[in-house]
């Protein structure tokens, strides 16, 4: 629709405003928002596509939890279903170099779910996270198709050295 369109543009068109800090008003601002609604043309493009793959999602939680009794109870009432849809449009978002939209989507969910998941994990088709409490899947992380993890998890965390401060 022409109102997600719209509304999904400026909020894209403020954050590219922010990455670059040259929105003034003139050629700059223009050029912002042109890039603002092309981002948000290809993101609404591939909303079927990331359909598609909740839909599988959905079915492997259902294929996955004995005790689980719909697609509906999933969709409506399992935290990890929710937190993985959030992903795959965060990360869509994500990969189009829009900043700050993603990771206030993954923190927004991190808080209602206890899921993190950065947007730049890449997950494969057919993903579920069971009881899903404590799950982190880190920036690094690459998960192929046919996944099943269970709370407390932590995927693609680096340990750093940090140098001494003199």
């Amino acid at each position: 629709s022409s109102r997600l369109l719209n509304t999904l543009s400026t909020e894209i068109f403020k954050s590219l405003c922010y990455k670059h800090s040259v929105c003034k008003e003139g050629k700059e601002m223009d050029a912002c928002r042109e890039d603002a609604k092309r981002l948000s043309l290809e993101i609404l493009r591939v909303l079927p596509e990331v359909r598609a793959m909740v839909k599988l999602d959905v079915e492997a939680a259902y294929a996955g939890d004995p005790a689980a009794r719909s697609e509906e109870e999933i969709i409506l009432a399992y935290p990890g279903v929710e937190a993985i849809i959030i992903h795959r449009i965060a990360h869509q978002i994500w990969i189009r170099d829009v900043p700050l939209i993603p990771r206030i989507m993954s923190e927004v969910i991190h808080g209602k779910t206890g899921i993190d998941i950065h947007p730049a994990a890449e997950i494969g088709r057919h993903f579920f996270i069971d009881h899903a409490t404590g799950v982190v899947i880190g920036e690094t992380t690459i998960i192929g198709d046919h996944v099943k993890i269970y709370q407390g998890v932590t995927l693609g965390a680096l340990s750093v050295k940090k140098s001494e401060v003199n």
